[in-house]
C-alpha cells in the first residue's frame, strides 16, 4: 500500500495505521514523521519506536503502546483513552489537549514530560519515573499519581478532586486553582506550601495535622476549618 505524504516525506494524514504500515512509512521517512488525523485505535503496537514523532489529532483509543520508545514526541489534541504505555520511555514528551482517561502509565519513563490542558481521569502512574515532569490546566480525578513530586513547582488549575495522591512531594509548591477535594493524602508532604488558592475540601484537625503541617493557608481556609469544629467565627 502506497501512503501519501506531504512533500517533506515526514508527514502522513488521514490515515488509519498499524504496525506494518508504520514500518513503511520509517523506511521512506528521512527524520522523525509526523501524522494527522491518523487513527491507531486497538492497535498492538508493543515496543515501537517512533522517537522524535508528532502526532496531530489522532486516536489511540484502547491501543498498546507497552516498553514503545516515544522519546522527544509531542501529542496535540489526540485521544488515547484506554491506552496502555507501561514501561515505555515517554522522556521530553509533550502532550497538550489530549484526552488521556484510563490510560496506564505504571513504570514509564516520564522525565521531562509535560501534560497540559489534558484529561487523565482515571489514569494510573505507578512507579513512574517522573522527575521533572509538569502538570497544569488538567483533570486528574480519581488518577493514580502516587509518589510524584511538584516539590517547589507552580502547579496550575489541576482538579485532583479524588485524586491518589499518597506520598507525593508538594514541598514549597504554589497550587493555583487547584482541587483536592476527596483526594487521598496518605503521607503527602506540604511543607511551606502555599495552599491559599487551592481547593482543600471538608478537612478536619486531624488531616491537617497530619497532612497540611507546615503549610500556607488563608484567612478564609483557616476560618471554614474552625467552623467545620462548630466553632462560631466572627
Amino acid at each position: 500500500m502506497s501512503l501519501p505524504l506531504f512533500a517533506d516525506s515526514s508527514a502522513v494524514v488521514h490515515q488509519s495505521l498499524n504496525r506494518a504500515l508504520l514500518a513503511q512509512l520509517q523506511a521512506q521517512a528521512d527524520g522523525p514523521l509526523v501524522f494527522e488525523h491518523c487513527a491507531f485505535d486497538g492497535e498492538n503496537l508493543e515496543g515501537i519506536e517512533l522517537r522524535g514523532a508528532t502526532f496531530r489529532n489522532c486516536t489511540f483509543v484502547g491501543a498498546v503502546l507497552v516498553r514503545a520508545t516515544l522519546t522527544g514526541t509531542s501529542w496535540w489534541r489526540c485521544r488515547a483513552a484506554g491506552s496502555a504505555f507501561e514501561l515505555s520511555d515517554l522522556t521530553d514528551a509533550k502532550f497538550d489537549g489530549c484526552d488521556l482517561s484510563n490510560t496506564n502509565w505504571r513504570r514509564a519513563r516520564l522525565s521531562g514530560a509535560a501534560f497540559a490542558e489534558v484529561k487523565l481521569t482515571g489514569a494510573k502512574f505507578t512507579e513512574a519515573q517522573t522527575l521533572g515532569l509538569t502538570l497544569r490546566e488538567s483533570v486528574a480525578v480519581n488518577a493514580d499519581l502516587r509518589g510524584l513530586s511538584f516539590r517547589k513547582q507552580t502547579v496550575v488549575g489541576l482538579n485532583l478532586s479524588g485524586a491518589d495522591l499518597s506520598g507525593c512531594d508538594f514541598t514549597e509548591a504554589v497550587l493555583v486553582d487547584c482541587d483536592l477535594a476527596d483526594a487521598s493524602l496518605k503521607n503527602a508532604r506540604f511543607a511551606r506550601a502555599d495552599l491559599r488558592r487551592a481547593k482543600l475540601g471538608s478537612i478536619q484537625v486531624g488531616d491537617l495535622l497530619q497532612h497540611f503541617k507546615g503549610s500556607i493557608m488563608s484567612t478564609d481556609q483557616a476560618a471554614a476549618l474552625v467552623a467545620g469544629l462548630g466553632v462560631q467565627v466572627v
